[in-house]
């Protein structure tokens, strides 16, 4: 389902929207090689106003991979570039605006199907589509400031932290 942008082509006029901005600008021919798959709330139906597109990516050459966003993007809108480490790997993101969307471009040495991002939204899809309600209730703690990760774990009584405890449920569910 997330593995191509085509659901999105067909979908609510924000996901139309988002599919326009990642087609004019090319994102996914660009930069094809990282095998970039869009994740986040906007491909669910959950995104709220100023909800970002988030494109994953895998990158085992990062500093190859800056230099290609820099020359790509960096003369867009409010571009900026951020190494970092998080889970104990290195991380480079980008982030500008296009056409009315926030972009955040995440590299990391490993497979996107692995990424917490991916692994997340893979979850939240599944307790979407059996949970009557649930989208509903989401957008509304979203639009209250709160987090989408937070919101789901806070719905399903899940304590700690989000992002561990969110993959923790996905795996004692069978859903990854």
């Amino acid at each position: 389902m997330f593995h191509s942008l085509s659901n999105l082509q067909n979908g609510t006029k924000r996901q139309r929207q988002a599919y326009a901005a990642i087609t004019e600008l090319g994102v996914f021919a660009d930069l094809a090689e990282y095998q970039p798959v869009l994740c986040g709330t906007i491909p669910l139906n959950i995104d709220v106003e100023g909800s970002d597109l988030d494109i994953i990516m895998e990158v085992a050459d990062l500093i190859r991979y800056e230099h290609r966003l820099q020359a790509l993007y960096g003369k867009l809108e409010a571009f900026s570039l951020k190494k970092t480490r998080i889970r104990e790997r290195n991380v480079v993101k980008a982030n500008f605006l296009f056409q009315d969307f926030e972009f955040e471009l995440f590299g990391q040495h490993q497979p996107v199907f692995q990424q917490y991002a991916y692994l997340h939204m893979v979850i939240e899809e599944a307790l979407l589509r059996e949970e009557a309600g649930l989208r509903e209730k989401i957008v509304r703690l979203k639009q209250k400031g709160v987090k989408t990760e937070p919101a789901f774990c806070e719905i399903l009584g899940l304590e700690g932290d989000p992002y561990e405890a969110l993959l923790e449920y996905g795996r004692k569910n069978g859903i990854i």
